[in-house]
């Protein structure tokens, strides 16, 4: 229980904190708050009180006791008179101001109308207690709390939308000439989009790679030089070895493998190929 003998803290009875490294913000809603209550901010959070929806105060890091417009009915009054729950209702929301991972992943599509595979990872942070009141102001509560999952849904749009204005008009081999490109792209379109919730953008890595397990493998055999047609054959080699079968360096030269004074054509004249 996060208040104990009406002081309100994130800390847990472990000493862990409620946050962690994963949740924006959490709501602590008790009873107990009262004028009086001792309100703990740790260095890396800030707290705002909230009663009926409306804004009290935000606190930085350090110790308060709060003054709430339930100040005459405290100690025994409340304890007699209201049966121990105070007749108004408080809320603390604590925010977490240290940086925070995020991971965006989806799917984009070159102008081949080649599907590429995205994933775009950034820090964020809220710096300050206007920046906090921006957070609580724009983005909802999933039930108590506001996680990195909830940020990057949100951001999920931003990201793709300004991916695409690259990717989609760019050949499959040469997004990675323009990866530089596609960062700042993101970099600009994620920091606008976030600004409105009071996050703060820091640093961002964008990946791109096909979706296709074989045509990233592919890709690469054609980065160390080798041509379409002999990416395809070293690709059939490869494969073929893992399978233990004799002819794979035959399939890697393209010529043929002789199967009873036959000669069989992995990928060769017979198919009508080229070698």
């Amino acid at each position: 229980m996060a208040i104990t003998r009406q002081v309100i803290t994130s800390l847990q009875r472990d000493g862990t904190d409620m946050l962690g490294t994963k949740q924006l913000a959490i709501k602590i809603v008790d009873e107990s708050i009262v004028s009086g209550s001792l309100l703990t901010v740790e260095s890396n959070h800030f707290a705002i009180l909230k009663s009926r929806g409306a804004v009290l105060n935000v606190y930085e890091t350090g110790q308060y006791a709060l003054t709430t417009p339930d100040k005459p009915l405290v100690g025994s009054i409340v304890q007699g008179f209201f049966g121990g729950a105070s007749p108004w209702q408080y809320e603390v929301i604590y925010i977490n101001r240290s940086k925070l991972l995020v991971r965006n992943t989806g799917i984009a599509t070159s102008a081949e109308m080649a599907e590429m595979a995205y994933v775009v990872d950034y820090y964020i942070h809220v710096d300050s207690k206007e920046a906090a009141l921006d957070l609580i102001t724009h983005l909802p509560f999933n039930g108590a709390l506001i996680d990195t999952k909830e940020v990057a849904d949100y951001a999920g749009p931003a990201i793709e939308q300004a991916i695409n204005q690259v990717v989609q008009v760019t050949k499959m081999e040469e997004i990675n000439e323009h990866i530089s490109e596609i960062r700042e792209a993101v970099k600009g379109h994620l920091t606008d989009f976030l600004r409105t919730y009071g996050i703060m953008l820091n640093d961002l890595k964008v990946l791109i790679l096909p979706k296709d397990e074989r045509m990233r493998e592919l890709i690469s055999l054609q980065a160390i030089g080798l041509t379409p047609i002999e990416a395809v054959r070293y690709y059939l080699a490869l494969r073929m070895a893992e399978k233990g079968l004799v002819s794979a360096p035959n399939a890697a030269a393209g010529l043929p493998f002789n199967i009873g004074g036959q000669p069989y054509y992995p990928l060769g004249d017979s198919a009508g190929l080229p070698k």
